[in-house]
């Protein structure tokens, strides 16, 4: 058996860490997150293994151990150190590069599979400032380019029965409200304009770091996740599932990776 416990700085269990025990070729034995007190205890054969643990936020601990028969191989209190923040963008306007951004989301075929899709078309701009909490940002997607790989289906989806792209062509997203929920965790909160409806929108953020592009340019990069409700922009699928036409669920997840550089 194989076991160890996870504490934070200050002697507190860390709940959210997962492991991985892997042998001495690298392959995955057995992986998974910890119980209430930041501990797991497994069972594998006999043998040498690689143990690695992460959380959000810490940096990573790795070490290796031997597991020999009928034994309880402890790992002990193992303490993960807060990992360093990365790199903040410097102040100044950044925008969208297409070429490395993608805006996809997934729903569900009512009763079936996920449909998968993503937005063609889009441009957004972003105004850093120190502090970074202050910052702006306004995306425009052009409603048109909705993809989601079959030409009847995303016909039917510009039509007036949802986007309506001849009447709302495009949606748009503006924010002014940049919170910091620790580590490299961000809740970017604005309003999302859809279907000639506005709501309020939280993007759930992870900031990925700076980087460089082939062309030395620096790059600025994150994740970004939040879900749609369409009753909240008025997106009616009611009339269709009267008339036995079962296109898309009314929950929509989307999910962003967003590259920015530097506006020229």
């Amino acid at each position: 058996m194989l076991s160890c416990r996870v504490l934070d700085p200050v002697n507190e269990p860390v709940r959210h860490a997962e492991f991985v025990v892997s042998d001495t070729m690298g392959r995955t034995v057995m992986s998974g997150g910890l119980d209430p007190f930041g501990s797991f205890v497994i069972t594998v054969p006999v043998g040498e293994y690689r143990l690695a643990v992460s959380a959000e936020g810490y940096t990573p601990y790795r070490t290796a151990t031997t597991v020999v028969e009928n034994t309880l191989a402890s790992l002990g209190d193992v303490t993960l150190q807060v990992a360093q923040p990365p790199e903040l963008p410097a102040p100044g306007d950044w925008e969208v590069e297409p070429a490395h951004t993608s805006i996809g989301f997934t729903a569900r075929h009512i009763g079936l599979a996920r449909i998968h899709g993503r937005f063609n078309s889009f441009a957004g701009a972003v105004r850093i400032t120190d502090p970074v909490e202050r910052s702006a940002m306004h995306v425009v997607i052009d409603a048109a380019s909705i993809d989601t790989g079959v030409r009847m289906r995303d016909d039917h989806l510009r039509s007036a029965d949802f986007l309506d792209v001849a009447a709302f062509p495009t949606l748009e997203f503006y924010s002014e409200r940049f919170v910091h929920k620790g580590g490299t965790r961000w809740a970017v909160t604005g309003a999302l304009t859809l279907h000639g409806v506005t709501r309020t929108v939280v993007l759930d953020t992870e900031y990925l770091g700076l980087g460089n592009g082939m062309e030395g340019e620096v790059r600025a990069a994150c994740r970004a996740t939040t879900e749609l409700h369409r009753d909240d922009f008025t997106v009616s699928w009611q009339t269709m599932l009267a008339r036995g036409i079962a296109v898309v669920g009314s929950s929509i997840r989307v999910e962003l990776d967003v590259q920015l550089v530097r506006k020229v």
